[in-house]
């Protein structure tokens, strides 16, 4: 071997030329790393050369060639190089070569103990790790750390040894290394450690924490940031393995890294991490954060931290505390009830929003809008009392704090569409105000300072909000502010700050999506203007440009109509396949969603486009993600704190925790590390590849059921595809993908269906075995999907997936009736029916997997605990499934009820409103598909209804007054539906008389509900309903304005009267004509066709 070549060669890695780097590793691996000679020549350099970075490039290639070679060397060799590598690191002064040699001893000893081979090994390593000397004691806990690393199973027979070991060195008063080093090894122990079978070990592990805990604080009081930063990825490791680790000092760990988080003294980046610990507390243990009630105190810590935030922060993704604040302000929302979190900080923030200082103002109010997504009904609720002081805010002197404003009514607009659209006349008018004063101001300003800077971010945060708020318009109200704003933005199209252009082509779009044909006199010209901007790529910004363009045309196009965006159909789509070339995710997914709209504008017509839309929708989801993933190995865990320079860029390393044997990884990092590499930035933006690509599934996957749903027949050649690329993704590892993977299938079933039915195919009729048998293609898929689903749903983690499952299964009972239910006759296991119910009561009672968070609460204990909303929504879904099934089995759910009576009678008593409301509505729903085989079910169902009718909730009163209607129409327990007419029209008799001149949206549906209720009662039994009072107050209340549904009760009932020539109703005919007239003329929806019809003969027989 020529040594000096060899040398030579390893240097030419760490050139700042691609080239030579190359070049270098062509040789290296033909002529060199074939022979087992060259793991003894670089633990030569390793041991003997005098360049630091040259020892560790040799270290980093010597442990991925001991794999390979190390069985080969010759055995008089190997322990003449395994004490001259030992010795060599316990005596090298660098720390990062010293701990790639380690890595070494790690890779040799791997292949030796497992051949019986340097047995003496881990005793030379543990006197070393208590030698007097620190030196020593560093190296030997550090080689011990990679060993535990590299074979995780290495000490679990002397598991309690290595714990006294490291529960000593844990505490070394001399060496902060020796201490931090422990650290690491402790959470490598962690993942061999049996929690459940070695209760003892487990104890001594906890033992450890609180001397963590103190190494971490000694370090930040230090401010060694390197330490800092490899002490809280172990407490962050921690935090991912089994509870019982931190479990005994939970509530103490909280309270530690909230005091760091608050802490001003304490630097940034520290803070930072500390709330980032408190994010995944709270993300990952959240019914352990829930029973320690601290949500209240992280949430006005999170406000204080919000005061902090910088004018204008010079980067919109710089990590700051109060950036991280707000963010850990948004999961707490999210993860814990609104008692936690919503209701204290509205109780807090009055004092910020009245306070002197500026930045405390702007922190109120961005609070409440970082909360709303995860409350929004709680929020909605409070929305009157907070809305005077976002317009004041909205008028604030501070630039700072308006800009606030704006930021927060977006997101206000964003989660309660509907409520802030009602506000609409009170909010425009502050929004377009703050965009003129700022356009002024820009206008009159100096271009680089920072006044003009805040101007350019309330155009921003204007347009943002003013798009947010459209949204939540109808078109008859939206087209009020066309004129008004189309023209302001439009002269922003070509603004040189393209994130403003961003913005004004969002909202320009929202515009025309919500005002629909208004915005016709503008479309012309704003094609126009748009249209150059669909083919720019010569940087990132016109990339990203593109992408909201080509997004808010398809807005646009839904807006004006497929005749009128006819001429701009084809280089649109034109562009958006060429956008798919240029490497711009972003743009990928635009393009995605503007093929879905269109499929939407022009339905069957989008046929041309099929062929190449579905190629590449396909190709999308075919695509293999391993080949773009990189992991942080072993050796970027040693840089843990560090800047190191990677494409002339300094990057600092946090948590780089990956474990890699790959080489290829090795050889990534290796050449990132050590080339000064000057090409871009491939390597790292590599490393959120993997997750780009599956997001793109995710677009691609829902897309594609976007198409086939409007596209109906023209779809019909590419649907067995979809199926066999679709179906398979219900498998995959990121959740967004299954959760678009299920919607998609279903979405085909469901367009099969319909298909079917429009060719003939009789529609469903409720009850198993099937009445009406649907196609066999029809079959085999809702057999295959069944599977697929039932395998996912009963497994699956992620809460959203099993909420967009219920929404799936049980749109789908309702449209395609029993089908998918029907017993498999290839299946001896058990039916889809118990298969639903089983996972459905699961749900109800908090048990199904996604509704796990640790394993303390396998016993159930969190059942009791109040629910936030958005877990909820994995129950309330749950209910929508139950209803479903009902309208799919009729009479026959009635033996299902028995199953789902008790948890649903539970939620009807639950302290929260929208819990009571969704069960006692369902309860209604169900009433309504068993028909009179509810009748065993009367008693107790008629205790709640009676109990709620009272409830002062109006949602949970109008539901329980439709319950009550469907339950005294149905049933016939005369006994108890008749002995309690009564005590039911005294329940409604203050909601009949009680009738505002403009009533809310709630309660004008609880008036139709009770409208509907009193109607049923009359058809069941008129003689006992006082006719004479009743009616004339009903007759007071129609046409109803909310519940059209509850018109047929209504006219169905009104009709039976006449026909049974009912003096009472006779004599209301004046005051009924007008009432027939505005209910047979539009909105079409207000009756059925039959219902009209039956009507149309009564005002006819009427008018003779």
């Amino acid at each position: 071997m020529d040594e000096q070549e060899f040398v030579s060669l390893l240097q030419a890695l760490m050139e700042p030329d691609t080239q030579k780097v190359k070049q270098a590793t062509s040789q290296l691996n033909k002529t060199y790393y074939t022979s087992p000679e060259s793991v003894g020549a670089l633990i030569h350099i390793i041991t003997s050369h005098g360049q630091p970075e040259l020892r560790q490039l040799a270290a980093i290639e010597a442990r991925k060639l001991v794999v390979k070679h190390w069985a080969s060397v010759a055995e008089a060799q190997k322990s003449q190089l395994r004490d001259s590598l030992l010795k060599s690191t316990i005596d090298e002064d660098k720390q990062l070569p010293r701990h790639s040699k380690a890595r070494v001893i790690a890779a040799i000893a791997k292949v030796d103990l497992e051949d019986g081979q340097w047995a003496e090994l881990p005793g030379l390593l543990q006197q070393a790790a208590t030698s007097s000397t620190a030196r020593h004691r560093e190296v030997g806990v550090y080689i011990l750390y990679t060993l535990l690393e590299t074979m995780p199973d290495i000490f679990q027979e002397n598991m309690a040894q290595m714990l006294t070991l490291f529960n000593r060195t844990i505490q070394d008063p001399e060496s902060v290394e020796v201490r931090i080093n422990s650290m690491l090894a402790l959470s490598e122990l962690a993942m061999v450690l049996d929690t459940e079978e070695d209760t003892k070990s487990l104890k001594s592990f906890q033992s450890t924490i609180p001397h963590m805990v103190k190494i971490l604080q000694a370090c930040i009081e230090a401010e060694d940031e390197e330490h800092t930063m490899q002490a809280f990825d172990v407490f962050n490791k921690l935090l991912s393995y089994e509870s019982s680790f931190l479990n005994a000092h939970f509530g103490d760990l909280i309270q530690f890294f909230m005091q760091v988080s608050a802490n001003t003294e304490v630097e940034d980046d520290s803070r930072s991490q500390a709330i980032a610990f408190l994010m995944q507390s709270v993300r990952y243990r959240k019914m352990k954060v829930q029973s320690l009630k601290v949500g209240e105190q992280m949430t006005k810590m999170c406000l204080q931290i919000a005061t902090e935030l910088d004018d204008l922060p010079s980067d919109e993704d710089e990590i700051s505390p109060a950036r991280s604040a707000l963010g850990l302000l948004d999961i707490l929302s999210e993860s814990l009830p609104p008692s936690q979190v919503a209701v204290p900080l509205l109780q807090a923030i009055g004092p910020y929003f009245q306070h002197a200082d500026p930045s405390f103002r702007r922190a109120g109010i961005l609070a409440l809008g970082f909360v709303v997504e995860g409350a929004p009904d709680f929020i909605a609720t409070q929305l009157g009392a907070v809305l005077p002081t976002v317009l004041r805010l909205l008028e604030d002197p501070a630039t700072t704090v308006r800009s606030a404003a704006l930021n927060s009514v977006a997101r206000l607009a964003d989660d309660l569409p509907d409520d802030m659209g009602k506000e609409h006349e009170r909010l425009m008018p502050a929004l377009v105000k703050n965009f003129d004063l700022a356009m002024q101001g820009m206008q009159h300003g100096q271009a680089d300072s920072k006044d003009h800077d805040l101007n350019i971010y309330i155009i921003k945060n204007s347009c943002l909000a003013i798009e947010s708020l459209v949204e939540g318009l109808g078109p008859e109200d939206a087209s009020k502010y066309v004129s008004e704003l189309v023209p302001r933005f439009a002269k922003l199209f070509g603004h040189e700050d393209h994130k403003v252009q961003m913005a004004a082509v969002g909202a320009v779009g929202s515009i025309a999506a919500a005002s629909e044909s208004a915005f016709q006199p503008y479309f012309k010209d704003t094609m126009q203007i748009l249209g150059r901007y669909i083919s720019v790529k010569e940087s990132e910004d016109e990339l990203e440009l593109r992408s909201i363009v080509v997004d808010n045309l398809g807005k646009i196009a839904s807006a004006v109509g497929a005749e009128a965006f006819q001429p701009y159909v084809q280089p649109l789509m034109q562009s958006s396949e060429e956008g798919l070339r240029l490497d711009n995710q972003r743009l990928k997914e635009t393009s995605y969603i503007l093929w879905s709209t269109l499929a939407r504008v022009y339905e069957e017509n989008f046929e041309p486009f099929l062929p190449g839309v579905l190629k590449a929708l396909f190709e999308a989801l075919d695509q293999d993600e391993t080949d773009a993933e990189v992991n942080l190995g072993a050796e970027a865990s040693d840089l843990i704190g560090q800047e190191v320079t990677i494409a002339g860029k300094k990057i600092k390393i946090a948590g780089a925790n990956g474990k890699n044997e790959d080489d290829d990884d090795d050889d990534a990092i290796v050449q990132a590390l050590m080339e000064g590499a000057e090409e871009d930035e491939d390597d790292w933006d590599d490393l959120g590849a993997i997750t780009a690509v599956a997001m793109e599934k995710e677009i691609a996957a829902e897309v594609i059921g976007d198409i086939l749903t409007h596209s109906k027949a023209k779809y019909m050649p590419y649907m067995q595809k979809t199926v066999e690329t679709v179906l398979p993704l219900l498998d995959h590892s990121y959740e967004g993908v299954r959760k678009s993977s299920i919607g998609t299938m279903w979405r085909a079933y469901a367009c099969l269906w319909g298909l079917a039915e429009d060719n003939g195919m009789q529609k469903f009729q409720p009850g198993l075995p099937l009445k009406v048998k649907p196609t066999t293609d029809i079959m085999k898929l809702g057999d295959l999907l069944m599977k697929g689903t039932m395998a996912l749903w009963e497994e699956e983690v992620d809460r959203a997936t099993v909420t967009e499952i219920n929404r799936n299964l049980a749109a789908t009972l309702k449209l395609c009736g029993p089908a998918v239910l029907a017993p498999s006759s290839t299946t001896d296991q058990s039916t889809p029916v118990q298969q639903v119910t089983a996972t459905v009561l699961l749900l109800l009672q908090k048990s199904h997997p996604c509704q796990k968070d640790e394993e303390d609460f396998d016993d159930g204990e969190a059942l009791e605990e109040e629910s936030n909303e958005y877990d909820w929504l994995v129950i309330e879904t749950a209910m929508e499934v139950i209803t479903a099934m009902g309208t799919a089995l009729g009479q026959q759910f009635a033996e299902l009820w028995k199953i789902f009576e008790t948890p649903i009678m539970k939620y009807t008593s639950s302290q929260e409103h929208f819990e009571r409301s969704a069960a006692i509505g369902t309860v209604g729903e169900a009433v309504e598909s068993m028909g009179a085989a509810c009748t065993p079910y009367t008693a107790r169902m008629m205790r709640v209804c009676l109990k709620r009718l009272t409830d002062d909730n109006p949602e949970t009163k109008s539901n329980a007054a439709f319950a009550t209607g469907m339950l005294c129409l149905h049933s016939t327990d005369a006994k108890e539906v008749l002995g309690n007419y009564n005590t039911i029209l005294a329940s409604l008799e203050p909601l009949l008389s009680h009738q505002s001149a403009s009533p809310n949206e709630d309660d004008a549906r609880l008036l139709d509900n009770a409208a509907g209720c009193v109607a049923r009662m009359i058809k069941k039994a008129p003689n006992n309903v006082p006719l004479q009072e009743v009616l004339p107050r009903l007759v007071e209340l129609l046409p109803l304005t909310e519940d059209y549904r509850e018109n047929e009760p209504v006219f169905d009932m009104i009709i039976d009267l006449y026909r049974q020539q009912n003096p009472v109703i006779l004599s209301l005919t004046d005051r009924l004509m007008p009432v027939f007239e505005q209910v047979m003329a539009p909105p079409e929806d207000q009756l059925k066709a039959e219902t009209k019809e039956k009507l149309g003969q009564l005002v006819q027989y009427l008018h003779r």
